[in-house]
C-alpha cells in the first residue's frame, strides 16, 4: 500500500516508550475500502511500526470455550463479569502467550498471561503449566484436570488477520488497524471472514483530547461501535450458537461490505 510506504517507520524498541498505564481503549467498523482514504487523513501525525521492514504483520489466535459455549453466551447475555481464554501469537513481539482477559462490572478489562513456545499453539492444553494457571485463575477445568464437565475447556475458534499499528508523534497514543479478519471453527469445521472490514482500536490515556485518528475517523462517518472477534466470530460459523444480540453488528459489517 503507497501511503503506508509514505509514513515515517517507528521499531519495535522505539514502541516500547508508548505506557498507557491508565488508558481508555475505542473501537470502530469500517469499510476496507476506507483505509487509504484514512490513511491519507493521519499520515503525517503517526509513525507506522515496522517490523522486518514491514508494516503488516500477520497475528493468529485461538479461543478456548466450553462444549456449551458457556464464555460466549456470558457475553451474549451482558454478564458484567466475564472471561476469555486465548492463545495468541503477536507477529509485533515475535511472542506466544496464553492470555484469560477478565472484565469486571465496572467494565474494566485486566489480562493476565504466561508466555509459550509457538510450537505449543495446538497443544496448549497439554501444558501443565497452562492447566495450572487455568486452574488458579478460572472457574474452568482442562481435560486432564478433572472428568469431563460442563465447564471442560476445548478449542473453539481460531482466527487470523494483519495488523497495522500506528503512534503518534507525541508517543502517547497507539492505533491497531485489524484487516483481512477470517475464522475457522473447530467444533463445527466452518469458515467464515470479514475481510472487507476493518476493525480499528485506538488506546490513549484517560482524559486525552480528540485525537487525529478520531478526527478523521468522524469525517469519514465512521462512529466508535464495540465488536469481540471471538463472538462475530462464532456467530458467523456455529449455527447453533445464540446470536440475537449480535444481529445488528452482523447487519451491520454485512451493510458496509456489500
Amino acid at each position: 500500500m503507497s501511503i503506508l510506504a509514505q509514513m515515517a517507520p517507528i521499531g519495535l524498541d522505539d514502541m516500547k516508550a508508548v505506557r498507557l498505564m491508565n488508558r481508555v481503549d475505542q473501537k470502530y467498523i469500517a469499510p476496507a475500502s476506507l483505509l487509504e482514504p484514512l490513511l491519507e487523513r493521519v499520515a503525517g501525525q503517526y509513525y507506522v511500526q515496522h517490523i522486518d521492514n514491514e508494516p503488516l504483520a500477520p497475528y493468529r489466535t485461538l479461543y478456548f470455550d466450553t462444549a456449551g459455549l458457556a464464555m460466549y453466551l456470558m457475553h451474549h447475555n451482558r454478564k458484567l463479569n466475564r472471561q476469555k481464554l486465548r492463545i495468541r501469537t503477536y507477529r509485533s513481539t515475535d511472542t506466544t502467550f496464553f492470555e484469560i482477559k477478565n472484565k469486571d462490572n465496572k467494565k474494566k478489562t485486566r489480562k493476565v498471561r504466561i508466555p509459550l513456545d509457538v510450537s505449543l499453539f495446538d497443544t496448549a492444553l497439554e501444558v501443565p503449566e497452562v492447566r495450572d494457571f487455568i486452574e488458579k485463575n478460572t472457574p474452568y477445568h482442562t481435560p486432564h484436570s478433572t472428568l469431563l464437565t460442563p465447564n471442560t475447556l476445548t478449542p473453539c475458534l481460531e482466527n487470523r488477520f494483519d495488523r497495522i499499528t500506528l503512534v503518534d508523534r507525541g508517543m502517547s497514543e497507539r492505533v491497531t488497524i485489524d484487516l483481512g479478519i477470517r475464522f475457522h471453527n473447530r467444533a463445527t469445521g466452518l469458515d467464515a471472514d470479514i475481510a472487507r472490514a476493518l476493525v480499528i482500536e485506538v488506546k490513549h490515556e484517560v482524559g486525552a483530547p480528540t485525537s487525529a485518528i478520531e478526527r478523521a475517523l468522524h469525517d469519514l462517518h465512521v462512529l466508535p461501535r464495540r465488536m469481540s472477534k471471538y463472538c462475530i466470530g462464532t456467530a458467523l460459523t456455529n449455527p447453533t450458537a445464540k446470536h440475537n444480540r449480535f444481529k445488528p453488528k452482523l447487519l451491520y459489517i454485512n451493510k458496509i461490505t456489500s
